[in-house]
């Protein structure tokens, strides 16, 4: 890695009394500092559970001292005013699996999932993916129970979810951030084979529930 990077904030040569650590900070340096956490997850100084973490930290940090607590331990990283630290350890590698094999939890990196054909679905679904696409297709799942729970913690992350006719989705229990989420089939309550209750938190990224395009079509033809 490079030399330190620093978020420059104009007037702060000439903030008075205020120090820097009290200076504020605007939701361009909450970016910066954002894309500095990724690039620590690609060189496996964070694992995605202490990204989320700090990403959750540095949304809702109001000051410069706030917002450089998330980088303070990342060799290379600063926020602009504050000293780095005087040791630097050394970066910490956690092994993420692509796709995850345990069926319960769906993790990835930078990558593209696709579960679809006769899979597994649990009663309880995990997604913890970063800048992926991610594509659930449940019209040839074997289900567990009716109805399904989808806890979502996403980054970055394309999300969409194939169900067949008879299903119904709800996504009135996600927590949007800079995100989207898109519900094209019905929400309930639950009226046939499956049922899909999403809740959880998408950061930067997009939720879609949709027929398979064959179905769709049919429904269009038949209206």
């Amino acid at each position: 890695m490079g030399g330190p990077e620093s978020i420059f904030v104009p007037g702060a040569a000439t903030a008075g009394p205020v120090g820097d650590r009290e200076l504020r900070v605007s939701d361009a340096e909450r970016e910066h500092v954002g894309q500095l956490l990724q690039r620590a997850v690609g060189l496996g100084m964070l694992s995605l559970g202490e990204f989320t973490e700090r990403m959750d930290t540095a949304l809702a940090a109001r000051t410069r001292g706030e917002l450089n607590a998330v980088l303070v331990d990342l060799p290379g990283m600063r926020v602009a005013g504050v000293p780095q630290p005087a040791a630097m350890p050394q970066p910490r590698r956690v092994p993420v699996p692509h796709g995850g094999s345990n069926p319960a939890m769906i993790r990835s990196r930078l990558s593209g999932v696709n579960r679809r054909g006769a899979w597994q679905v649990p009663p309880v679904l995990h997604l913890n993916n970063l800048m992926s696409g991610v594509t659930l297709d449940f019209t040839e799942a074997v289900m567990e129970t009716q109805i399904v729970e989808i806890q979502v913690d996403d980054y970055c992350t394309s999300l969409t979810l194939l169900v067949p006719a008879a299903a119904t989705v709800d996504l009135n229990g996600l927590d949007l951030i800079g995100s989207s989420a898109n519900n094209k089939v019905r929400t309930g309550p639950p009226i046939g084979p499956l049922h899909l209750v999403v809740h959880g938190r998408v950061r930067f990224g997009s939720v879609t529930a949709k027929y398979p395009l064959m179905v769709q079509w049919k429904r269009f033809l038949g209206s």
